[in-house]
């Protein structure tokens, strides 16, 4: 593929997906129905750790981002894992049922599983929405004004003889003096090429 950044412009928007147990940052989301209780279909990585959430639990949320959320839920449900840390301590999450949405969003939908379809590196899960409320009205932010806006909205810090290499496709940080060969975006999936070194030998901010 000669420029996958073609991609940005199949732009749709950005939300946190969450379960009772995790969450993570989707962009792939569509209604797929019209009916009183629509489907919603969501691409979720399958290296991801909500995937594996997913399989297990009947319910789940979306939670809409506008342009004005808290950096600090992207960089905390975008670059984190459940596995490392807990997610819903770190961010103002509120319960709808059983199954936490992101206080500082626009608005929140509740689903019901119905159905997934594996390819290879993402499944695609059907919900029906069962429930869903707007919290505010502001501008939802989409995939592509992150792409245009990513490194404003998570700053990348780099310490004292610290080297960050960035996924120029989604903003994931890498942090080590050299970058594996085989390595692969753990948010994204691309490869090594696809990252760009940020580190110093001084204390840098961008």
């Amino acid at each position: 593929m000669k420029n996958r950044k073609i991609l940005h412009n199949i732009t749709q928007g950005m939300y946190v997906l969450t379960t009772s147990e995790g969450g993570c940052i989707v962009d792939a989301v569509s209604q797929v129905s019209s009916s009183e209780f629509p489907l919603i279909s969501i691409a979720v990585m399958k290296e991801n750790n909500t995937n594996h959430l997913m399989q297990k639990e009947g319910k789940f949320a979306l939670s809409i981002l506008g342009k004005n959320v808290d950096p600090k839920v992207i960089e905390v449900f975008g670059f984190h894992s459940m596995r490392d840390i807990n997610k819903f301590d770190e961010v103002s999450i509120e319960l709808m049922g059983d199954v936490p949405i992101i206080t500082n969003s626009l608005g929140y939908i509740i689903c019901e599983f119905v159905d997934s379809l594996e390819n290879e590196t993402h499944t695609l899960f059907l919900g029906r929405v069962m429930e869903a409320d707007i919290l505010k009205e502001e501008e939802a932010m989409s995939y592509q004004y992150y792409q245009a806006h990513k490194s404003e909205l998570i700053p990348i810090k780099t310490s004292l003889g610290k080297t960050a290499w960035v996924c120029t496709v989604c903003g994931y940080v890498y942090y080590g003096e050299k970058l594996p060969d085989d390595f692969q975006c753990p948010a994204c999936g691309v490869g090594k090429k696809y990252f760009k070194k940020k580190g110093s030998r001084k204390n840098v901010k961008k």
